[in-house]
Order: structure tokens, then sequence, then C-alpha cells
């Protein structure tokens, strides 16, 4: 049985000890909260309530939750009145000015808006990357905010993690090709709308990119943009250091904004201490979450990962260097980072034996 098969056996078990939770989510209408409320429900977590919360011009959207129907309201104080996991999938801003409101209220705070990282008691978790380390979190009655690694960084621990029982690795490189999902719709909406207007020769929308990205690779953003593909970059390392431990491979990255919609996708150059065989890197990399395309015919895409499970992988050796081989991965980083956040509540609950359900 797979990592991910026993963690939704131990969620059937806490809901069938009678132990029922009630959970918010803050950003629901963001592709991060639909997301999230997804696996929730795929998981079945045993929330008998989940509020879904955002701002002004979400505000009685509807929203399914499995084959329940729900109304988005806003996000203020007495909405987290007895609820005992908050999820915040919104923008960075509206985290850091609601968060505590939640946290005051006696909820567990999962951050996946990398809003929270610098708060006193805040931990970087992937809980793919702990099973893989053998780590074990033992759970606290307050747990300071779970903030949730960022997908490229879990690609990046398990594959250089895995490909070190092979052999050493003298060198990692990463070249990350960024998705506009990463902006939420925001960014979809103005990438399939330059793409629109290009073809039809108008002008272009840049108020989130501030550069053209239809049609385009490019390695900085323009001066307005709010976002710097740097600051991602650093992101990415940072929270890679924090999951894989001090003595895992260090990477060099190169954060690129693709033309892409959905799925990141990475190129990644590994220089061995001696001279690997593809059969058995392979081997050390498939497994729980890391699906290897043996095929030299088929290599996936960000578009196959669309909706799957695992990263898929594919390998080929460097025609220049004997001990050098490249390993191309793809995975859809919102299920990912969705799977972790509730992975996270789900490891959550041992701390908190019976919910707020009155």
């Amino acid at each position: 049985m797979s990592d991910e098969g026993k963690s939704v056996s131990t969620s059937h078990a806490v809901a069938t000890r009678g132990n029922l939770y009630r959970a918010a989510i803050v950003g629901a209408a963001s592709l991060k909260g639909k997301e999230i409320a997804e696996m929730l429900n795929e998981r079945k977590f045993p929330a008998v309530d989940i509020r879904l919360l955002d701002d002004d011009e979400s505000l009685g959207q509807l929203e399914s939750m499995g084959d329940e129907i729900s109304f988005i309201q806003s996000v203020r104080a007495e909405q987290f009145d007895n609820v005992d996991f908050t999820f915040f999938a919104a923008d960075a801003d509206c985290t850091r000015k609601t968060w505590k409101r939640a946290r005051d209220a006696g909820s567990a705070i999962i951050d996946a808006s990398a809003a929270l990282e610098d708060e006193p008691g805040a931990s970087v978790r992937s809980l793919w990357v702990e099973r893989e380390r053998g780590v074990v979190v033992p759970p606290e009655l307050q747990p300071g905010p779970c903030v949730i690694a960022h997908p490229v960084a879990v690609m990046l621990a398990l594959l250089l993690l895995r490909a070190e029982k092979t052999a050493a690795i003298r060198r990692a490189v990463a070249t990350i090709f960024e998705p506009a999902s990463e902006h939420g719709q925001r960014g979809m909406d103005e990438l399939h709308q330059q793409t629109v207007n290009l073809l039809s020769f108008q002008p272009l929308p840049k108020d989130v990119f501030d550069v053209q990205v239809a049609f385009n690779m490019v390695a900085r953003y323009g001066q307005n943009s709010h976002t710097e593909l740097d600051s991602v970059e650093a992101r990415v390392l940072r929270n890679y250091r924090k999951i894989a431990g001090e003595i895992a491979p260090q990477p060099s990255l190169l954060l690129l904004q693709a033309p892409t919609f959905h799925g990141h996708a990475l190129a990644v150059y590994l220089e061995m201490e001696k001279a690997p065989e593809l059969q058995a890197l392979s081997q050390s990399l498939a497994g729980d979450h890391v699906a290897v395309m043996t095929s030299e015919q088929i290599w996936p895409t960000n578009v196959t990962s669309a909706g799957q499970p695992d990263i898929l992988v594919a390998m080929k050796r460097d025609r220049a260097q004997q001990n050098g081989v490249w390993v191309w991965a793809v995975a859809d980083s919102l299920r990912i980072s969705a799977l972790t956040a509730v992975e996270c509540a789900e490891s959550m609950t041992a701390a908190r034996p019976t919910g707020k359900i009155q």
C-alpha cells in the first residue's frame, strides 16, 4: 500500500472514532482553495462543517463540496468560532491580515499562501519528504502555523534524496518552468487574454506580469509586477533546505516563467560520483509519489500530469559528461500543495482527539 493510501486509511480511522471537526478555507474561490476543498472531500477528512470564506468579490458564489453546494461567505472574526482547522489559500496579504483571528479562536493554521513562514513557531512541512527521510514530527497541543512547502521544493527533495541512493551527487542544477496558475486565476486569465490579443493584433494586458508571457519565456517580470521570480526562486531553495535536511544535496536553481497555464516542469541535471546505470537510478527514483516513464519514446508533459497524484519522471544520459544524467519531471503543483495541506491537517488531528462540535 502506498503512503497516500495509508494516509487515507488514517483519515477513515479518525472518522470511525466519531471525532468530527470543523474546518474553514480562506480564499475558497482561489485555485488553491478549490483544490483543497476537493482534496478534503476526496480523502474524506472528518469535517462535519467546512466554511468557505473569501473576499467581497466572491461573496455568495456557489461552490461544490462533494455532493453538497455551499455559499462563499465573507472573512469575519466570528466565522472562526469553534473551527478546528483553517486553511489559508488566499493571497499573502489576506493571510497576514486574518490568520491571527483564526489562531486566537483556537484553530490550527495550515498556510498554503506562503505568508507565515517567518512567524514564531511556524514550520515548513511536506509529509511526503518526512516519510522519505523517516522523520516523525510529534504532535503539538498548540502548534504554530504549518506552512506548506513549495511544490517544486517537494519535487526536488524527493528526487535528489532518492537519486543519492544510487550514487553520491557531486552537482545538481535545476531549471524550473513556472506556470501561470501560480498567480491564481488572474495569472491564468492574463496569459489567456495575451494569447488572444496577440493573435488578433491587439494591445496586451499586463496587470499581473507586466511583460509579455504569451508565446514567450521570461526570466524577469516587468517593474510593475507585484511578484519577482527571484523571490519565488529563493523560497523554493529555502523550503527545500528545510524539508530535505542539511546533508541533502544543495541544488542550483533557475526559475523561468513559461507560457503554460498549469503544472510545474523541471529539467534537473545531476552529476554523480560515478556513471549511473539508468535502470538502477529509475528503481531508486520510483516509488510513492514518483512514477518513472521507462519508454524512451514517451516523455511526460505538464499537460499529462494534470490531475495526476504523482510526479512524472523521465531520464536520459548527458552527451558530454559520462557521470551526468538529465531528469525531466512534471507535476500537478496545485494538487501537490492541496494534498500536502490536507495531510498536515490529518497529522494534526492526533493533538485534537475531539473537535469543537457541540
